[in-house]
């Protein structure tokens, strides 16, 4: 398209406008107009067609910027084909639900070499293939980014959506039209298809973020905490101008949906996967590149081995990936192989293991917990792991600095198990260099900041020092936070950020504080106004009618669990007769411990926790047993009659309280490890280290969600 010597040219050029004290500034308008539209042409193409640009992401966007400024400079001057008009200047007041046209489901994962062969045997299973017949596999990465369907009706986009809840997204067309990635207009009448779905994810590149990160600080802006969440954040922001700025790119990985005009599907004259990918590759869609990102194995060996050289080339990758996506290639065999209520059969996503990497351990900073507990966290130099900028760690107690003998000064290796929870693996001690100092826990609060200190307590048997007495009030905010938690009294609208805020405000001082809200000042507050300050109310109201076992398990009784506290609701008609029990009278109670018995004993005979629960009930915050707290009987000839279970990985159709409720009244008794005592694991998304254990033990029956629901009948 571009022959060297206007490459060359046109790169020159490119570097003179990116030089502000370039005299190219005193050129025309229409000079500069002229000159920049064909420079954003020619990076556009090395960007989304070549894939091989010139300029970094950064300097690409300050040209468009300067198009942008001077032609808002000069109206008169502006083109229908510049690329400007690609972004709309009309703002998105809201984002409606659509419905896919087919489902965006969920993939099943694996983990290791040995999770990908029981993949290959399954699929030979449903298909009635051979053990010993290889089938052909497409792997490809797996992106780490937004998931997002576009609609294409008579070769021109007509839709776009994020995915949502897999049936439903949220559309947002505006936006899909700035990512440059997108076509606005391709040729699928060539290959007889009038209407397309497609599926792809929208990413930022990795250095693109960390230019985005370090303008923002310049700006004295927030810093980003990963370019995923900006991706996804950036799709549903109102503004497609502001959502072009970040620049974000989107990988298309497979035709979903391909109709005629009649709206018959032609899916089938694409004999395998690849065949799809080829055609969308050949209308300008970015789809990933063939060989180098993305290869038709004949076998399942091939596939681990393409999965194992991909991990070990993963950091080089400009794209955040977490694993890769293997996919029967021969539709026929798709359609042969199936799919359960929310992912196919005929694919998984291979996870990559936990990233790690050195930072420095700058100092140790202290929080307290809802029951006093101090939590060290370190604070370690910004390192990104799995895509994630990591500056805190938890060192979670005494004895855990102590075990890996940490140092304020070392060089510490971190991970993030299972590209989540950061994690100090150790500390590299032959790095140091005797300038590291110890870490002293501290024996007063740490977070109390009254002139009257509090010496901290270590109970016998538990590895936390705990605040006894609380005159800071950090404990209280804590236990207010936990209280209104969706584990507790589960008040939607009201999360830790607006409980500070309220906190600094003087609003909430106790648990009680929560229900003597005044919604007239919140409604007059910047961010909130009258919807929200109803919206709150009408979750306060609804939390005051839960059963008791919610509020027993809300009061942050060190210990009381939320089993522990249903057994406990089901014995009493009204949550203040606790007053009057005894430890015995807790421990009479199967599966309630004298540590447990204790902490509740103590709390009802504590004066100020009495009052307290009196004031949240004049507030109207139910304090008497209601049938929720009565457990249904179990049945005695139900499919899991006698059974421990476990449930692991996330449900699609059901909560996890759900399914558990369910297996309790089918007969069986829900345990949460996975041990020789465990008959029944249920299998949800992403099950990872549970459902790895139990195949070890080859003892333990093995359910997905569907079929667990099928014994239910």
């Amino acid at each position: 398209m571009y022959s060297k010597e206007e490459q060359q040219s046109l790169y020159s050029l490119s570097k003179e406008y990116l030089d502000e004290d370039s005299a190219i500034r005193q050129q025309s308008a229409d000079q500069q107009l002229s000159e920049l539209r064909q420079l954003i042409v020619y990076h556009e193409y090395r960007y989304y067609i070549k894939h091989d640009p010139v300029l970094s992401d950064y300097e690409y966007d300050q040209l468009f910027k300067q198009l942008e400024a001077l032609e808002e400079e000069h109206p008169e001057l502006v083109t229908p084909d510049s690329p400007t008009q690609r972004v709309s200047t009309d703002l998105t007041e809201e984002f409606p639900s659509v419905e896919h046209l087919v489902p965006m489901l969920s993939l099943a994962n694996s983990y290791n070499e040995e999770d990908l062969f029981e993949f290959d045997q399954q699929i030979k299973r449903y298909a009635n293939i051979p053990e010993d017949q290889d089938i052909e596999y497409a792997v490809e990465p797996k992106y780490d980014g937004g998931s997002i369907a576009v609609i294409y009706e008579n070769d021109q986009l007509s839709r776009g959506a994020t995915r949502g809840n897999g049936q439903m997204g949220e559309e947002m067309t505006n936006n899909a039209r700035v990512i440059r990635s997108i076509p606005l207009k391709a040729a699928f009448s060539d290959y007889g298809v009038y209407k397309a779905e497609l599926r792809g994810e929208v990413l930022i590149r990795k250095d693109t973020f960390e230019e985005i990160n370090q303008q923002r600080a310049k700006d004295g802006l927030t810093l980003f905490a990963n370019a995923r969440n900006t991706a996804t954040g950036g799709l549903r922001m109102k503004d497609p101008k502001e959502v072009a700025k970040r620049n974000m790119e989107a990988f298309i990985y497979t035709l979903g949906y391909a109709a005629d005009e009649e709206g018959k599907s032609v899916l089938q004259r694409f004999d395998t996967h690849k065949e799809s990918l080829d055609m969308l590759a050949k209308l300008g869609f970015k789809v990933p590149e063939e060989g180098d990102e993305r290869k038709v194995c004949k076998n399942i060996k091939e596939v681990v081995n393409f999965c194992v050289n991909w991990e070990k080339r993963r950091e080089d990758y400009p794209y955040e990936v977490d694993g890769m996506v293997v996919k029967v290639n021969d539709r026929e065999l798709q359609e042969r192989t199936g799919y359960t209520s929310h992912h196919p059969r005929w694919a998984i996503a291979y996870k990559f293991k936990a990233k790690q990497a050195t930072s420095k351990l700058l100092k140790v900073e202290y929080q307290v917990g809802k029951i006093g507990s101090i939590t060290p966290v370190a604070k370690i130099a910004p390192v990104q792991l799995a895509g994630v900028t990591v500056a805190s760690v938890s060192l979670h107690n005494e004895d855990f600095i102590k075990g890996k003998d940490l140092r304020i000064g070392d060089t510490v290796l971190v991970e993030r198990a299972g590209d989540v929870i950061p994690y100090i693996v150790k500390a590299m001690d032959d790095l140091r260099d005797g300038s590291e100092q110890p870490i002293e826990f501290p024996r007063y609060c740490p977070v109390n900041d009254t002139d009257e200190p509090v010496e901290l307590v270590r109970p016998e048997g538990e590895a936390a020092w705990r605040c006894p007495t609380c005159v800071c009030g950090a404990q209280n905010l804590q236990q207010i936070v936990f209280h209104v938690s969706k584990n507790a009294m589960d008040i939607d609208g009201m999360g830790k950020s607006i409980i500070e805020r309220f906190y600094e405000l003087g609003w909430l001082r106790t648990i009680a504080d929560v229900y003597r809200l005044d919604y007239g000042k919140i409604a007059e507050l910047e961010g909130f106004g009258q919807k929200s300050a109803d919206n709150l109310e009408a979750s306060i109201e609804k939390a005051k009618q839960n059963p008791i076992h919610r509020l027993l398990h809300s009061l942050s009784i060190h210990h009381l669990g939320r089993k522990v506290s249903k057994i406990i609701a089901a014995e009493v008609k009204h949550v203040l007769e606790l007053q009057e029990w005894t430890v015995e009278d807790f421990t009479n109670i199967k599966d309630v411990g004298p540590i447990v018995a204790e902490n509740i004993r103590d709390f009802f005979q504590d004066e100020h926790n009495i009052k307290m629960l009196k004031e949240m009930q004049e507030l109207g915050v139910n304090l008497e047993q209601t049938e929720d707290d009565i457990p249904k009987a179990a049945s005695s000839d139900g499919p899991f009659v006698g059974k421990t279970i476990l449930f692991t990985g996330s449900l699609q159709t059901m909560s996890r309280k759900e399914a558990q409720a369910k297996a309790e009244a089918a007969g069986a008794k829900n345990i949460s490890a996975v041990s020789g005592n465990l008959d029944v694991l249920v299998v949800g998304e992403k099950a990872g280290s549970k459902l790895k254990k139990a195949r070890e033990l080859g003892t333990v029956g093995i359910l997905t969600e569907e079929e667990f629901l099928q014994q239910l009948g």
